[in-house]
């Protein structure tokens, strides 16, 4: 199939989106969303946020040769909600994949009794889980591990959402040398102000990718309109040594809800992604998005091309 594109446009949207939704499960749910990624065993694997009838969410997993068509719904593998954890009492969700070595870290958001929380969980298969705790209390989502440490620390890129209204909700980036107690919190990404497409509110789409000038951020921003939100995304770039330093921020969207199936469903005008996966070529990457809250898509961007889009829409980084 061919590609749904815009000449202009840095994303290609794949002609046969959506590539999963509800009705590919063999049982009865209610939408599949916001898939973290990863290649396992010589596939693409695709860590699918599944709202089930009852309102809450577990994840599943989906492979598939190309990471495009031919999707396999694997009836073993996933991770489900643990009941008996008050961290994860609601549902489990928006899971964000780094590999390290052959095991596979997933930070995903618990929604608890309190609020969303951010949590870890490990896996070598997918079908055998190490629950390894709660990383950020209360409200907090949006977050991934880097899969390197730096200076003998973990860094975990997350957002916290403030008590006090209107403060807005930024992107912080914190330290652990443990993967357990973490610290050093400070601010990576503002959400700016005014009339801005990332204005008040922003997070973190997949995980940092390492490219040759730094790591590579997807983030999202939204912004908040007379007829509801818009959810698009951005991009920025971080020191490869000291990921608290941003190198180059873009001033633009580069990705946003334009399609029918982004712009109606459960919630519309939303493209969220949680995962990409950089192809072989070294320069094919794969954004896997779910779309209104409803259905998963994929996008195909240049790399170096998205590169040179932040070296030629700069905003000022502090």
């Amino acid at each position: 199939m061919s590609s749904q594109t815009d000449p202009r446009e840095l994303f290609e949207r794949f002609a046969g989106n959506p590539i999963i939704g509800a009705a590919d499960f063999p049982k009865m749910v209610n939408a599949v969303f916001n898939p973290g990624a990863t290649e396992f065993e010589g596939r693409t694997l695709l860590l699918l946020r599944v709202e089930h009838r009852t309102g809450l969410s577990s994840l599943a997993v989906a492979t598939s040769d190309d990471g495009l068509t031919g999707w396999e719904i694997d009836p073993v593998k996933g991770l489900e909600p643990d009941p008996d954890l008050r961290e994860e009492c609601w549902g489990i969700e928006d899971p964000r994949i780094t590999r390290i070595d052959d095991e596979y870290f997933v930070v995903y958001v618990g929604y608890s009794a309190y609020g969303p929380l951010v949590s870890l969980a490990k896996t070598r298969d997918f079908v055998q889980w190490e629950r390894c705790g709660v990383l950020q209390a209360p409200e907090d989502k949006d977050a991934a591990i880097f899969p390197v440490t730096f200076d003998g620390r973990w860094a975990l890129i997350h957002r916290p959402v403030p008590a006090a209204a209107g403060l807005g909700a930024h992107i912080w980036l914190s330290f652990s040398p443990d993967l357990h107690y973490w610290g050093e919190s400070q601010m990576l990404l503002t959400a700016r102000r005014g009339g801005w497409w990332d204005a008040n509110k922003v997070g973190l789409g997949p995980p940092p990718l390492l490219t040759k000038d730094g790591w590579l951020i997807c983030y999202h921003g939204v912004r908040v309109t007379a007829s509801g939100s818009i959810y698009r995304l951005g991009l920025a770039l971080l020191d490869r040594d000291d990921p608290s330093k941003v190198l180059a921020r873009g001033n633009e969207w580069i990705f946003g809800p334009q399609a029918p199936y982004e712009q109606s469903g459960d919630v519309p005008d939303v493209v969220f992604p949680c995962g990409w996966i950089l192809r072989d070529d070294g320069d094919t990457l794969h954004l896997y998005y779910g779309a209104a809250d409803s259905v998963v898509c994929v996008a195909t961007a240049s790399l170096a091309q998205l590169l040179s889009h932040l070296e030629v829409h700069p905003f000022p980084t502090d």
